[in-house]
């Protein structure tokens, strides 16, 4: 059992979390923020795709949210993971990702993992590369949305890495 397994319940988010992940993503100064009506939403709607890491006070200290591709099934597309501020350094968001991919792979034969990042993100990069290496799976990287498609807000390119096929669970 990992620091992060033993400190933190690991659950699906409902209604009730979204102004929690929606501060937690505020909070991290990285993510781009959504508005907070479409966490709430994001719990609705997407709550089997997604994760949220509960303390032992039961107050949500990371998320991670994602969905299914529609035309590649075999995908999970993870679009934001966030821990808190005083909860960061304990792996957890390694946890969640490796909750999340192997919940949603057991319940839909997911085999591939893709998300964005942009190229100051260096912790986000590593996250997912250690993601990679811990199951076994390639790393193709490529720009997905180039700077200048975003209105002129300064938003840098955001890198599509795909990352599979997952070595199966053991």
């Amino acid at each position: 059992m990992t620091a992060a397994q033993a400190q933190f319940q690991l659950d699906q988010p409902s209604v009730a979390d979204g102004a929690a992940i929606w501060r937690i993503a505020r909070d991290s100064k990285v993510l781009d923020l959504n508005s907070s009506y479409s966490y709430l939403l994001w719990c609705r709607d997407f709550a089997t795709t997604s994760a949220v890491a509960r303390d032992e006070t039961g107050e949500v200290a990371g998320f991670v949210t994602g969905y299914i591709r529609p035309e590649r099934p075999g995908t999970l597309v993870v679009w934001q993971i966030a821990v808190d501020d005083a909860h960061r350094g304990h792996g957890l968001a390694g946890e969640l990702l490796d909750a999340l991919t192997a919940k949603v792979a057991a319940a839909r034969q997911v085999t591939t993992v893709e998300t964005t990042i942009t190229p100051d993100n260096a912790a986000s990069q590593a996250l997912f590369l250690s993601f990679a290496r811990r199951h076994g799976a390639e790393v193709e990287r490529r720009v997905l949305f180039d700077a200048g498609l975003f209105p002129d807000d300064g938003h840098l390119p955001e890198e599509l890495y795909r990352i599979g096929p997952l070595a199966p669970a053991a």
